[in-house]
């Protein structure tokens, strides 16, 4: 008896893992600190930043993508707007930008982001939330 790689008959493989938060988040993690820097040393504090906020994004980004089915498709645009938008106005922030116009670009990117998941969710999806047969 050979042992393979496939997955049993009948069980479908997830695309719900966490490659793709991880690489988001990493890359998030080393954007922030790099805005944090401000041209100067690295510090151990700038450090945390990035490792903190890279933790957050990829959590929010998993638990959003293995748990949003639950929510209706209109909560979870705003919920995919709200993450993106506190995550460009966090970045923005770190600038030395205003505390006004970091809340201003991150809800203007938020709610374009919204309007955007809205219309793939809308476009993709029968009325009780599962993909559309194709």
């Amino acid at each position: 008896m050979a042992a393979h790689a496939a997955a049993p008959a009948g069980r479908r493989i997830s695309t719900h893992g966490w490659g793709g938060p991880v690489t988001i988040g990493v890359l998030y993690g080393l954007y922030a600190a790099t805005v944090a820097r401000h041209g100067g040393p690295t510090t151990l504090g700038q450090l945390w930043l990035g490792l903190i906020s890279a933790i957050v994004l990829a959590v929010s980004i998993h638990l959003l993508r293995r748990h949003g089915r639950a929510l209706p498709r209109e909560l979870r645009a705003a919920a995919w707007g709200a993450l993106s938008g506190i995550a460009v106005g966090f970045l923005f922030s770190l600038s030395d930008a205003s505390i006004l116009s970091s809340s201003g670009l991150g809800l203007a990117f938020g709610a374009v982001n919204a309007v955007g998941a809205y219309y793939m969710f809308y476009t993709h999806e029968d009325a009780q939330g599962r993909p559309a047969p194709y």
